[in-house]
């Protein structure tokens, strides 16, 4: 059957109807007649679904550059704001809850994949078989990459263990609609998370200092602001973003030709320095007076960036590609129940918040793309507590990428060697 074309193609209009969806939703998230259904529906979810409906009706393309500029450029942007106005000392006081339900995510994630192998395998072992570049663990294991760290994580799984095109092809497709979903379901917990930590029995009582200290700090310096400090935040924001890409574009190559083993750690990934410096200097810049450009609104401007960067996130997300491989998806859905599953019995075990539930999970899958979205969906002020967690993901996921995909050829029964001859 001939694949439908989308009916529009040029990206500016692209755009443009993404932004209209965009101001639609907070347009009925802020009247009276819609007022009950956004209490049960979070606007950020919209923001995420939505967007994903004009990708699955073909009315716009799934691959447009619209995510790598929001990624580059705008995700960047909106750390520095983001983190402009933090309070490094109450970030700190979170706890190692924090880090435990990191680690408890990393962990879910290499178990998961065998476990998921195992069960499919026990009443369906063809959709988990084939040998050579088919073999079904070999195209897990570059999700695996991708859900411990990212896509740098993620294509050195695939040098690593090389599963055929078709297969990695597939896989990436369960890759984003699983990890997807769970994006959803996360944000709808956010919006209920009393609720959740509830069920947790959770002590939850430093993130609400961390959001009530930036609450009233933000209460103490809120203004209307001027022109010029708009230009300000602005200026500050992209030349930030300006640094950040020249030291991606510098030291990357480097460490690259110099120490090419920090590629296990992400070093040579332009995109691991961009996150880097633009979460540095928002940093930096929280310790200086540039801090109180919050008050005109800094961390609204960052929002705005991370909402722009959800709903091309969404339009990424073409489920209908997915019916094509309903065996694979299936794997892809019990490997992440298991994660979830376990994530949220050691949450309830240690009184952990579903804060570090989302926080943990979404640094690992999705890094630094998805883990300041989940955090920002608490509140604006939490997001360098996911950007500062997918760092540390980038960091683990190649060694537990490998790992996860050494345990899957354990169990899979391939007959064929666990590292190919290179093509």
């Amino acid at each position: 059957m001939e694949e439908m074309q989308p009916l529009v193609t040029n990206e500016a209009i692209v755009f443009g109807l993404l932004m209209a969806l965009l101001g639609g939703i907070f347009w009925a998230s802020n009247h009276p007649t819609f007022s009950g259904f956004f209490k049960v529906v979070p606007a950020l979810l919209l923001c995420y679904f939505l967007p994903s409906l004009l990708t699955n009706f073909h009315i716009v393309p799934k691959d447009t550059h619209l995510y790598f500029v929001a990624s580059r450029y705008l995700l960047p942007a909106s750390l520095v704001l983001l983190t402009l106005s933090i309070d490094l000392k109450a970030v700190f006081g979170l706890g190692p809850k924090a880090l435990i339900m990191f680690f408890t995510a990393t962990a879910t994630i290499i178990l998961g994949g065998p476990v998921a192998i195992l069960a499919v395998s026990s009443f369906a072992p063809d959709l988990v078989g084939g040998v050579g570049p088919e073999a079904v663990w070999r195209g897990m294991a570059t999700i695996a990459g991708s859900w411990i760290g990212g896509g740098a994580n993620q294509a050195a799984m695939f040098e690593i263990f090389q599963p055929s095109g078709a297969l990695y092809s597939a896989m990436i497709t369960v890759d984003v609609v699983v990890a997807e979903i769970w994006m959803a379901i996360i944000l709808l917990g956010a919006a209920k998370s009393d609720k959740v930590d509830g069920w947790l029995k959770a002590d939850n009582r430093s993130v609400k200092v961390l959001q009530n200290e930036m609450e009233d700090f933000l209460a103490k310096t809120a203004r209307i602001p001027t022109f010029p400090e708009v230009m300000q935040i602005l200026g500050l924001a992209f030349g930030a973003v300006a640094l950040a890409h020249i030291a991606g574009d510098t030291l990357a190559p480097w460490f690259a030709e110099n120490l090419p083993y920090t590629a296990n750690f992400s070093l040579t990934s332009d995109f691991f320095w961009v996150v880097i410096v633009a979460t540095t200097v928002g940093l930096l810049l929280s310790l200086t007076p540039a801090r109180n450009l919050e008050g005109a609104g800094a961390s609204r401007w960052g929002s705005v960036f991370i909402y722009i960067l959800v709903g091309t996130i969404g339009m990424k997300m073409d489920i209908k590609e997915a019916v094509d491989q309903p065996g694979l998806l299936l794997v892809g859905v019990i490997w992440m129940i298991f994660h979830v599953v376990i994530l949220l019995g050691v949450a309830r075990w240690i009184k952990a918040p579903f804060f570090f539930v989302a926080v943990g999970s979404k640094a690992n899958i999705g890094g630094a793309a998805s883990a300041p979205v989940a955090a920002a969906a608490f509140h604006p002020s939490l997001a360098p507590v996911g950007v500062l967690l997918a760092v540390l993901g980038y960091a683990l996921g190649t060694y537990g990428g490998w790992l996860t995909g050494l345990l899957m050829y354990l169990v899979s029964g391939d007959p064929s060697s666990l590292m190919l001859e290179p093509a």
